[in-house]
């Protein structure tokens, strides 16, 4: 296994389930940072979010985000790929309400409400650090 591979595992079994993370935005040149839960999948990492936030409007202003967490920082594009229920977002709602099944149904997340969105950051770039070495990565 080389060391992207052996990389790109470790991200799958520190963030493969319910993650929190930093994630960075940026508004008119000043950066915004919160934590927000995630689940790492691929390539990319996946959080539910509700399409009015800040955070959104902020992405779709500038889709360039940084991430942080557990001995990883990245970059990546954020998409938003639409509300929940969507058919074409089934199969990942269905791994998020897994992930997320401890807190999911407190009454915070809303499921009919159409502006509660998926939020998708491909990463492009990160760092991660685990057992004593550097990982350098390109996605």
């Amino acid at each position: 296994m080389n060391s992207q591979e052996e990389a790109k595992r470790i991200l799958e079994e520190r963030f493969g389930k319910d993650s929190v993370i930093a994630l960075a935005t940026i508004s008119h040149g000043t950066p915004y940072a919160r934590n927000v839960n995630a689940v790492y999948r691929n390539g990319a990492f996946y959080s539910i979010t509700h399409d009015l936030s800040n955070k959104m409007r902020q992405i779709a202003e500038h889709s360039t985000v940084a991430i942080a967490g557990d001995w990883f920082t990245g970059h990546g594009e954020a998409t938003n790929l639409g509300y929940i229920g969507k058919p074409e977002n089934r199969a990942i709602a269905d791994a998020l309400r897994e992930a997320f099944h401890e807190w999911i149904d407190n009454g915070h997340t809303d499921f009919s409400d159409e502006n509660t969105v998926i939020l998708c950051v491909k990463l492009t770039d990160g760092i991660l650090f685990s057992h004593g070495r550097r990982f350098d990565m390109a996605f």
